[in-house]
């Protein structure tokens, strides 16, 4: 069974995402164990600080590094991890073949970032990878946390509904997924497409592959270039 840990400020921005949907199925399945730990659970600073101005005169705080290193060198006397992430928006793009990696492993720590981030001796010295979900500046780290944890949990077996369903996901192939259709095969005078009512599994296949080559040609022509170098 995987395990993740995830160190927060706050932790109770992590309550609603861990409580719903996939991720929740996946705990009450027993196919995933996740736990939150509060950073204020372990300073040794009697006012429960857990945050300090930086060196340097520039404005803003920072996330000392003592209650971090008590709380990851806890967890790592009571296991081994495989990976210990910090979310971070300078580290590397978190993307589709990061998340079918780590869903290989089995213990995970994820630090979430907070304010204007972490003492830098905390990356150097305890963190593996570093990941951001995007060119953009958020609050915390906890959103990008959660963003890992559900890419990560939704692949473990026995999540999904449909074990292949995870594997013709968007990014899967290194193409978009295409349009999608459901009932009823006529909606407001729009049709579903014939092949797909075909039952002929093959030209479904075909047409399958075609409208993903073209939706990521219109919409990602980096991702298109990419996939048609490398078929």
């Amino acid at each position: 069974m995987m395990r993740i840990d995830i160190i927060s400020a706050v932790p109770a921005l992590l309550d609603g995402p861990l409580n719903h949907s996939i991720v929740k199925r996946a705990v009450d399945k027993e196919l995933v164990k996740i736990h939150v730990h509060d950073l204020r659970d372990y300073t040794e600073d009697k006012h429960k600080k857990i945050d300090d101005y930086p060196y340097g005169g520039e404005p803003g705080m920072v996330l000392t590094p003592q209650p971090i290193f008590s709380c990851i060198e806890k967890l790592q006397s009571e296991r081994d991890y495989d990976e210990l992430i910090f979310t971070a928006p300078d580290g590397d793009v978190f993307e589709q073949p990061d998340a079918n990696a780590l869903s290989l492993k089995k213990n995970i720590i994820i630090l979430c970032g907070h304010y204007k981030g972490v003492d830098q001796r905390v990356r150097d010295e305890l963190i593996t990878k570093e990941f951001s979900i995007g060119d953009y500046v958020l609050s915390g780290g906890e959103l990008p946390a959660m963003v890992i944890t559900d890419a990560v949990v939704r692949l473990l077996p026995g999540v999904l509904g449909d074990a292949g369903s995870a594997l013709n996901d968007s990014f899967q192939d290194g193409l978009l997924e295409g349009p999608v259709y459901t009932r009823p095969a006529e909606f407001k005078g729009m049709k579903v497409p014939d092949v797909l009512l075909s039952g002929d599994h093959k030209k479904v296949a075909e047409w399958k592959q075609e409208q993903s080559e073209k939706r990521t040609k219109e919409r990602r022509k980096d991702l298109y270039e990419k996939f048609k170098k490398e078929h």
